[in-house]
């Protein structure tokens, strides 16, 4: 940035002591501007019980989400007042677009059960939105730290993807969420931990276009499309299902290696045996 560089020059204002500049780069912030704005319409959407179209805005804001990074990146128009802005776009976007969605799609339905039961619905909800806060809160405090071929926790694109895809998949196959409460509470709660939870995903950041892969990695690609096609909404949710119980696995394998790791460093003597008596 340029209040970083000491020495003088026209890309230092205060050093030349011409008046700083208080623009902000258009490009990639009319990527994160398009992005919220979908999650703003998924939950006008949900408000007119248009589930589906707000199932599909979510997804859309995820695409656009990924878009506005890379762009900075090639642009080279990185700032922190874009890293904040995308922060409070995936709030709404992958927080309370997918929360209010989930919630007037099923969760919302509780309250037929009774005034108590109609609480946890949107307590439920809430509790989705807030560790979708909590885990942007703690990404932002943690950028440039620890391994980065691993995100901590669900990412946020992803749990949105978990609720969104539910909501869509039901949908099309003629489902009504009144009758899927528990399943919703349990998505929407599973999503939201994960969320906030020390396990470890895979981020694709060392993942490289440019470079060469196997044959059989570009059928795999063309396959991916082709199912996508025939029925989107289920292949989506599994790809996203698939991706989400990849990080408990991982945590399960890791933790296996560190026990076996542990009994070949301290193998246990076995008790020496008694005596026998005469």
């Amino acid at each position: 940035m340029e209040s970083e560089q000491q020495a003088a020059s026209p890309e230092n204002p205060q050093a030349t002591g011409r008046p700083r500049s208080r623009g902000i780069y258009l490009l990639p912030n009319l990527f994160t501007t398009a992005a919220m704005f979908s999650g703003f319409y998924a939950i006008v959407a949900a408000m007119q019980d248009r589930f589906e179209v707000a199932a599909i805005a979510i997804f859309i804001s995820m695409v656009l989400d990924g878009l506005d990074g890379r762009v900075a990146r090639l642009t080279n128009t990185q700032t922190a007042f874009g890293a904040e802005y995308d922060s409070m776009a995936d709030l709404i976007s992958f927080g309370v677009a997918p929360g209010l969605t989930m919630y007037q799609w099923s969760l919302v339905h509780f309250g037929e059960m009774g005034t108590g039961w109609g609480k946890v619905g949107w307590l439920a909800a809430f509790v989705y939105v807030a560790c979708a806060a909590l885990r942007l809160a703690r990404f932002n405090t943690h950028i440039g730290k620890g391994d980065k071929r691993y995100f901590t926790g669900l990412p946020s694109p992803t749990a949105a993807a978990l609720m969104a895809g539910m909501v869509w998949v039901f949908n099309d196959m003629h489902y009504s969420g009144n009758n899927l409460q528990f399943p919703a509470l349990l998505m929407t709660l599973t999503a939201g931990l994960l969320m906030v939870s020390n396990v470890s995903y895979y981020s694709f950041k060392e993942f490289d276009l440019r470079n060469k892969v196997p044959f059989v990695v570009m059928i795999a690609v063309l396959l991916i499309f082709a199912l996508t096609t025939i029925d989107p909404p289920k292949v989506l949710f599994t790809v996203f299902v698939i991706y989400s119980v990849s990080g408990p696995l991982i945590w399960v394998v890791r933790r296996y290696r560190r026990l076996q790791r542990r009994k070949k460093e301290h193998p246990t003597t076995p008790p020496p045996s008694s005596p026998r008596s005469s």
